[in-house]
């Protein structure tokens, strides 16, 4: 047994033409991430603190799509939500159609912490924000050029995009890559576990490309997007509908629990098995410091260390950055 922690940056089309300039951000950001997320476990940081330390800094990338840099309502709006989970306890916390608020995260531990409810939403969570004196600016703030891009790729090809989905070529309607190879950010997680057993999970998004107002995903749904107890961590990113259908974060836990799979073998099923092709990746983490980052998309951004000193950085199946 000894500290895991994995984290994501988002899963779906993520073509393997995706050129350096493009990619190569989002891996030093990862590595980035991961380095914080490590140096806070070896400092013996509740996996709590990680999480949402780790998640902190990855929805102030504007690579990835939470916080600033979230993509886009059909009205060109922003509505964040993200949510936070702690195994040992079991309390959560959870917002939703955020427009101010700079860290969801936070907003959705404060939601846990200070509250006697687990989900706050739109003008409810604003409202508690205002109350709990943390950082608000601006929605112009989240606004991104490349976002406002994709909102209106979207629009023009009729349809609601996940995370990394290639916008449709008006001329023949088949998926294509975009001139550069650009893909689309994605939604972000992470899980922890320290030395003890103890463990939590974060996720935050901006949700899906040209979704209706109001629209909610998977990531605010604890047992979906997001799901910790005394077993594992999983933190879930694709297709959120999908996700919800599939309460995919809870029957990882529930495989371990009620069939008594291991982490890797119960995350490779929900995923492989139980979930439609190219909706969903996860990263997840055991109690016992076991880790398993499987998606059944193109690709997922994702990153994880160990104790025993192990560490990984990927996108695709076989590309490794070490």
């Amino acid at each position: 047994m000894g500290w895991a922690i994995a984290l994501h940056g988002g899963a779906g089309d993520i073509p393997l033409s995706l050129p350096p300039e493009r990619r190569q951000p989002r891996e030093e950001a990862l590595r980035h991430c991961l380095q914080i997320g490590v140096e806070a476990l070896k400092a013996k940081l509740p996996p709590l603190d990680v999480v949402e330390r780790v998640v902190r800094e990855l929805e102030n990338i504007p690579q990835f799509n939470a916080g600033k840099g979230s993509v886009l309502t059909s009205k060109g709006t922003v509505e964040m939500e993200a949510s936070i989970m702690d195994g040992t306890t079991m309390n959560c916390g959870a917002v939703s159609g955020l427009t101010t608020v700079v860290n969801a995260v936070s907003l959705a531990r404060l939601v846990m912490e200070k509250t006697p409810h687990i989900y706050l939403a739109f003008d409810g969570a604003e409202e508690f924000a205002r109350q709990q004196g943390v950082e608000t600016l601006h929605s112009s703030h989240f606004i991104t050029a490349e976002n406002i891009e994709r909102l209106k790729q979207a629009i023009e090809a009729n349809r609601v995009q996940i995370d990394y989905t290639q916008p449709i070529q008006n001329d023949t309607k088949k998926e294509t890559a975009i001139a550069n190879g650009d893909s689309q950010i994605g939604t972000v997680g992470c899980v922890a576990v320290d030395g003890n057993g103890n463990l939590a999970s974060a996720t935050s998004t901006g949700g899906l490309v040209n979704k209706m107002v109001g629209r909610i995903g998977d990531t605010p749904v604890i047992g979906a997007g997001t799901y910790a107890d005394t077993r594992c961590a999983v933190s879930a990113t694709g297709k959120g509908e999908a996700i919800i259908r599939g309460t995919v974060a809870r029957d990882v836990a529930a495989l371990m629990e009620f069939k008594g799979l291991s982490l890797e073998e119960a995350a490779t099923c929900v995923v492989h098995e139980r979930t439609p092709k190219g909706t969903v990746g996860l990263v997840a983490v055991s109690a016992k410091g076991e880790v398993a980052m499987p998606f059944n998309t193109t690709g997922m951004f994702r990153a994880c260390a160990t104790e025993d000193g192990y560490s990984e950085i990927s996108i695709w199946p076989a590309a490794k950055f070490e």
